[in-house]
């Protein structure tokens, strides 16, 4: 759920604008972030806790390189779910693949566009399937088929 669906679902329930309800899903946002900032801590009864915490400096590793880099220490957001939505996260049904219910068109009345899905990752030609198979050699005017590059770097880490 995006913030202008949560604006759109509160105007509706409240009878106000979505202009004036954007106002002030926006002026509620800041003031949590204001108060971590100022305070490090809000409590939210029923929701739940957000603190700002301390993360320790590390030593990482880079994914690309494999080498060590240090990561300093900084500051991060926790957040630990109120009781009230403990339980009711306990309550969805663990039988379902998805950790939540999705939400249907009837759920908010918007309709969005079907996922498009991945065009498929084909392997690239080798010279057996360049060559016809008629026995007949490529003539040079003939043009080769198009391979497009690969977003992977080649094996053996050469650009």
């Amino acid at each position: 759920m995006t913030k202008k669906e949560i604006v759109k679902t509160i105007s509706e329930e409240c009878g106000l604008t979505q202009l004036k309800t954007k106002e002030i899903v926006q002026k509620t946002f800041e003031a949590i972030i204001d108060t971590l900032v100022a305070e490090g801590r809000i409590e939210l009864r029923n929701f739940g806790v957000f603190e700002v915490k301390k993360r320790a400096a590390r030593k990482a590793r880079n994914p690309r390189s494999g080498d060590r880099v240090d990561v300093p220490e900084k500051f991060v957001v926790t957040f630990k779910p109120g009781k009230e939505m403990e339980e009711r996260v306990l309550q969805i049904p663990v039988e379902s693949a998805e950790p939540h219910r999705p939400v249907t068109q009837e759920d908010t009345g918007i309709s969005s566009p079907p996922p498009q899905a991945s065009p498929p990752i084909r392997p690239s030609p080798t010279p057996e399937s360049q060559t016809p198979s008629v026995g007949i050699p490529p003539s040079p005017a003939s043009p080769t088929p198009h391979t497009p590059a690969s977003p992977y770097p080649p094996p053996g880490g050469q650009p």
